[in-house]
């Protein structure tokens, strides 16, 4: 999927609240050098697109939050998702499964390379 997503065949949404809290991540592990190169290569990736959270985004997680008994961290990804209408999450994150938008594991959506 990251390669049709690379190549503009399919598209793809990361919330800027995601890529932020990765560098918060490697900032704390001190892997700057990595993290430069990670932040490069998103822009490698024609069909990826970034979300930037609004406040109203935000309050409605923390209603989402409280509904759902979601993180905040989840909440924001699911606010995101219901309003850009996504066809389905795209996460290993079991909290996801009791929602509204479908979660699908990233093999599910991998085409089969023969």
């Amino acid at each position: 999927m990251l390669r049709l997503i690379r190549d503009g065949k399919k598209t793809g949404v990361v919330t800027d609240f995601t890529i932020h809290s990765i560098i918060v991540i490697m900032d704390g592990l001190k892997r700057l050098r990595e993290l430069k190169t990670f932040l490069t290569s998103l822009t490698a990736y024609k069909g990826l697109h970034t979300y930037i959270t609004s406040l109203a985004d935000e309050t409605k997680a923390v209603d989402l939050a409280i509904k759902h008994g979601l993180d905040m961290d989840d909440a924001i990804q699911y606010s995101a998702a219901l309003t850009l209408k996504v066809e389905a999450i795209v996460s290993f994150d079991k909290h996801f499964d009791s929602l509204k938008i479908p979660r699908r594991e990233p093999a599910e959506i991998t085409p089969h390379i023969h």
